[in-house]
């Protein structure tokens, strides 16, 4: 749809002059030659921007402009007037119009001044779409939370968002959704319109840490051509993820600490101190507390950060949530890509809740990934899932007493050959029984012992 342009004032020429300007350009135009009818068309019609005369009969352009305002704050006014005083501008200015030209009109850069304000508003109302898809992908109620661990859990992420903490350290298995939670703590906050910035320490060479975080200027090393803003200064009025901040080197480490505790830092090769507020969220996988005691993490630093921990529990432990998220995924899949699945078939759901995924959170979306692009059914079944999920010690049982001795040292391949091989011997053979026990299909169980080699190791029959 073409903008609307509404023109206000009172000389009909001028009003005329506009619209055949503007309409030529694809704008729709709408007139008023009294500031009455100029706030009836905005009201009635919601122009995209106001072309606004101050001197009009009636209401004049001051009030039209100060009422506007009032109902319309993002609508962009562009004021005209032929009385170019001081005064009048800044007056307008200060009420919120975006522009101000003088009579007699040059109509192209009235036209430029126009394109511009149009483009600044659309921009506008991106960004706001933008930060309203991300406070509902990333707010509180993006969390998947059934187990009373995990709604423990979204209550301590509440308090520390509308909280002042400016540090915060989350604690968890890698894929228990720590970065998710992260992301919930500045959207639910009074930050959620400042930028949040995320930076994985792990990635980060020990060589670029400091000017990855804090910039650098132009020239203090080789490759420095030109002045850069690090992470520090770029979350501005926001927050900052350290993603896996146990991988820092103790360099890094100590100037973290200073600026966390000063709130200021300086860019590399800089020495002006540049003053920051921001809240760092920091996340691990490891135990910080053992790294303090073997000396691989500052203490001081841990404390720092620790100021108020919270802890992710493993999927395994909150056993509730899983097949929640199971359908909360499969929702996401199955919108992305418009395939007709409803849900999962009984025998995967008891197989997805009795896994111990020790992927958590991540490995889960990753097999219902799987199942969506591999079922041909309405249903995701058993064996749309990757094969692990069928597997006994998986679900909770025990390792055959051959393999439980040496488990850390068994591989994937190796351990799911060997519970084929047990599951028909302890079936004499039966590869029907076998791949019942096995909670998969008998062709699924014929393929694998394909696989392994094990064709010869059983009968068919029921």
């Amino acid at each position: 749809m073409n903008p609307a342009v509404l023109v206000v004032d009172d000389e009909k020429l001028i009003r005329w002059t506009l619209q055949q300007s503007l309409e030529r350009d694809g704008y729709k135009v709408l007139e008023a030659d009294n500031g009455e009818d100029a706030l009836r068309l905005v009201r009635d019609e919601a122009p995209d921007l106001m072309l606004l005369d101050l001197r009009l009969p009636g209401i004049d352009g001051m009030a039209v402009l100060e009422r506007t305002r009032e109902t319309e704050p993002d609508l962009p006014i562009i004021i005209m007037t032929a009385h170019e005083s001081v005064d009048s501008a800044v007056r307008a200015m200060k009420l919120g119009a975006r522009d101000y030209v003088g009579k007699p009109l040059n109509l192209e850069e009235l036209k430029v001044a126009v394109r511009k304000a149009l483009e600044e508003r659309q921009l506008r109302r991106e960004v706001k779409h933008l930060r309203t898809e991300q406070q509902h992908h990333y707010g509180l109620d993006s969390v998947v939370a059934v187990s009373p661990a995990m709604r423990e859990v979204l209550g301590l992420v509440e308090k520390i968002a509308q909280s002042d903490a400016t540090t915060v350290l989350i604690q968890g298995e890698s894929g228990t959704g720590k970065e998710l939670v992260a992301r919930a703590i500045h959207h639910q906050s009074a930050r959620t319109h400042a930028p949040f910035m995320a930076v994985n320490c792990t990635a980060l060479q020990d060589t670029l840490v400091e000017s990855e975080l804090f910039g650098h200027e132009k020239g203090a090393f080789t490759d420095a051509k030109a002045l850069k803003r690090g992470l520090f200064e770029l979350a501005g009025g926001g927050s900052l993820l350290l993603d896996e901040i146990g991988d820092m080197h103790a360099g890094a480490q100590a100037k973290l600490l200073r600026a966390i505790e000063t709130k200021a830092f300086t860019r590399v090769g800089g020495t002006r101190e540049i003053s920051v507020d921001i809240r760092i969220i920091a996340t691990t996988n490891r135990d910080l507390a053992r790294q303090v005691a073997e000396g691989g993490f500052r203490e001081d630093l841990y404390y720092r950060l620790k100021v108020i921990p919270l802890t992710i529990p493993p999927l395994r432990d909150r056993r509730e949530d899983i097949l929640s998220l199971a359908r909360h995924f499969l929702a996401q899949f199955v919108r992305d890509g418009r395939k007709a699945i409803t849900d999962f078939t009984p025998m995967a759901e008891r197989h997805l809740a009795e896994y111990l995924w020790p992927g958590n959170v991540r490995e889960l979306r990753n097999a219902v990934e799987r199942g969506v692009i591999l079922t041909r059914g309405p249903c995701i079944d058993l064996a749309d899932l990757p094969c692990e999920i069928a597997a006994p010690q998986a679900r909770g049982g025990r390792l055959p007493a051959r393999m439980s001795s040496r488990a850390d040292q068994v591989t994937l391949e190796e351990m799911e050959r060997r519970l084929i091989e047990d599951a028909l011997a302890s079936m004499q053979g039966n590869q029907v029984r076998a791949a019942k026990l096995l909670g998969i299909t008998r062709d699924t169980l014929r393929y694998r012992m394909k696989k392994f080699g094990l064709g010869g190791a059983g009968q068919e029959g029921a």
